[in-house]
């Protein structure tokens, strides 16, 4: 058994690391020949998180001489943190580098437990076993017997070789502590070695015989449901959870929780857990069997109460889970939510503008305005040609075409805006009614549907320009026509192809000749961008398409009606922005794009804008952008922070 994995029988709440997104029936898959390999499975490399919350990894060694030795400067006189890191270096390999570190610990820890255990076992992996046994020696004497202490003391005499010695402590360690996670799996290891499954399990029972015993009856219940006994099963967990203190311990519960849902009995599951569970306490590895365990048995609502929760913790290490969740929940309520009618009812949202610059907007004073005599265009999308559609509507989560077919629409419409004298609208169709969603379509739009929505919307628009998507093959490819709304004639058709995962290999020039094709056909002027509009490029083009209809879906949350788990995502869509932000400090667009999204999520999810208070602060004090563009930013700042 590891010594450093878990010292002294307690997990440390808090500190675990983020568990599989499939608690039950954890399976790891051998990555694709065209799959970049994750460095999370890089056993070389540790994962670090900066302040904003973004996933680092740097190598073990770059950690143990650039890290490691500040970490522990700056906590020398911490017990708390100290002892972190020296855990964390001693699960790492790093023993050699954290034996002053271990011994100061033993002297200034406000926990003696935790400091004997921690120097004990460090002088014990260095052969200094009379110094450890000492260390225990010296505990016992000054604070008497404590049952992490006496195993630690067997285990310097099972290394001296004295079975007897180190079995006869590891029973008085148990008799004093019988709940030692060290300690109780130890002992079934040593008995169960010997005599087989019914020795091991005699052992447990002895344990559990022993008073305030509960952990042991976890083991005898997981016995008891190897065979394939649920009432057995239970009456164990009943034992273990009226003796076990209260609130109950994180052990308790990850292992019944984890126990109960590979053996299929999720209602059992979620009777004895979720009643006693506590989020700082017990956090991922509990709410995630608890998550698992709903969605299976169909209870959206609690889990998705779970998950906030979790993500309230604010802990970075949980996002890729908690973010796994956030669709498969998503994904369930579509697939329990009624069908649309087949005849369907289509209304027309209208955004005026660049979506990130609505009416209102603080942001206004930094672009110019369009002219009150400019001609107006509109831009409906949300349609794209998929390798396989059905005729009837059906509901699904939003993939790639959909929202790249939201988001084409949206790009050109700011492009049009700010590269000419053209007044523009983007029109997204929308599904009415109770249960209110996109509508996306595998057919384009008619010019004479398009022409029509058009001439609706006040002021009534010049041209629409319809976008479509071809996605059945590599490359895609994007077709716009120009329609003129009067009477609904295509005036000119562009199309640009490009790699699906590289879309700034087609879009921008998209936009470019569709500006051209305004001038040429539609007597609108072409003109210089703004200084303060700035669009990311390269790899990051992709991300800023997503980030525009993210917004969309963000307004549309907040709209009478619109059900509750509409919007997928909503942490992940504040990070997303936040990180574009990072990559591009001076960048004015992606900075009110952020502040604009996290005012429109306050009106729909204000419990996640709070969650990123300091994040936001932190953004506008390490990089400021330039004034004007800073002050609006801040303005926009404290409105979103405002109770």
């Amino acid at each position: 058994m590891s010594l450093f994995k878990n010292l002294f029988g307690k997990k440390q709440p808090g500190k675990d690391k983020p568990a599989s997104p499939e608690p039950f029936k954890p399976a790891v898959l051998p990555p694709r020949k065209d799959e970049p390999v994750d460095p999370s499975k890089d056993p070389n490399l540790i994962q670090v998180f900066d302040a904003y919350g973004r996933e680092l990894f740097i190598t073990k060694e770059q950690w143990r001489t650039n890290v490691l030795p500040g970490t522990i400067r700056s906590n020398w006189n911490k017990p708390d943190e100290l002892y972190g890191a020296i855990l964390g270096a001693l699960n790492d390999g790093f023993r050699r580098d954290v034996i002053e570190a271990a011994k100061h610990l033993h002297k200034i820890d406000t926990d003696p437990v935790r400091g004997a255990c921690v120097w004990g076992i460090v002088l014990m992996e260095e052969g200094r076993l009379d110094e450890a046994q000492k260390v225990f020696r010296d505990f016992i004497a000054l604070h008497g017997e404590n049952g992490s202490i006496l195993t630690n003391l067997a285990k310097v005499y099972a290394k001296r070789n004295d079975g007897a010695k180190s079995q006869e402590i590891l029973w008085h360690a148990l008799e004093v502590d019988p709940n030692q996670d060290n300690g109780v799996g130890w002992y079934w290891i040593i008995h169960k070695e010997r005599g087989g499954d019914p020795a091991g399990e005699e052992a447990l029972r002895r344990i559990a015989a022993i008073p305030k015993s509960w952990r042991a009856q976890l083991w005898l219940a997981r016995e008891a449901l190897n065979r394939r006994d649920l009432p057995g099963a239970l009456k164990f967990y009943e034992q273990s959870l009226a003796a076990a203190p209260l609130p109950a311990p994180h052990d308790l519960l990850m292992q019944m929780s984890g126990d109960l849902g590979k053996a299929g009995h999720l209602p059992e599951l979620v009777n004895l857990t979720l009643p006693r569970f506590d989020v700082a306490l017990h956090g991922l590895p509990v709410g995630n069997n608890l998550i698992k365990a709903l969605s299976d048995l169909g209870q959206i609502e609690p889990a998705r109460k779970i998950l906030r929760d979790l993500y309230a913790q604010n802990r970075p290490d949980w996002k890729p889970a908690l973010s796994f969740w956030d669709t498969e929940l998503a994904k369930l309520h579509v697939e329990t939510t009624p069908p649309p009618p087949h005849e369907i009812k289509v209304s027309m949202l209208t955004i005026e503008g660049p979506v990130w610059l609505p009416d209102q907007s603080p942001a206004h004073e930094l672009f110019p305005a369009a002219a009150a005599d400019a001609l107006w265009v509109a831009f409906l999308g949300s349609s794209a040609e998929l390798p396989s559609a059905g005729d009837k509507p059906t509901r699904q989560v939003s993939e790639k075409p959909g929202r790249l077919s939201r988001a084409l629409p949206l790009f050109l419409a700011e492009q049009v805006h700010f590269g000419s004298d053209a007044a523009v609208r983007t029109l997204i169709p929308w599904l009415h009614g109770e249960n209110g969603a996109f509508v996306f379509s595998g057919v384009p739009w008619q010019d004479a549907d398009a022409a029509q929505y058009a001439r609706q919307a006040q002021p009534p628009c010049d041209y629409v320009v319809v976008t479509h998507l071809k996605v059945k093959t590599e490359p895609w490819s994007a077709e716009l026509r120009l329609v003129r709304a009067i009477d609904a004639k295509c005036l000119a058709t562009v199309a640009r192809s490009f790699p699906s995962a590289q879309p700034e290999q087609g879009l921008p020039s998209l936009a470019r000749q569709l500006v051209a094709s305004l001038g040429q056909h539609a007597e609108i002027s072409a003109g210089t961008a703004p200084v303060n509009y700035q669009v990311p490029g390269g790899a990051d083009f992709p991300y800023y398409l997503l980030r525009l209809e993210q917004l969309v879906a963000v307004r549309c949350a907040s709209m009478e009606g619109v059900p509750t788990g509409f919007l997928c995502g909503a942490h992940e869509i504040l990070d997303g922005n936040l990180h574009l932000c990072l990559s591009h400090p001076r960048n004015v667009s992606v900075r009110i794009l952020l502040l604009q999204t996290c005012r429109a999520m306050k009106r729909a999810h204000p419990e996640v804008v709070a969650a990123y208070h300091d994040k936001l602060s932190r953004l506008q004090r390490e990089h400021p952008l330039a004034q004007p563009a800073h002050g609006i930013a801040e303005r926009m700042l404290e409105d979103v922070l405002a109770a």
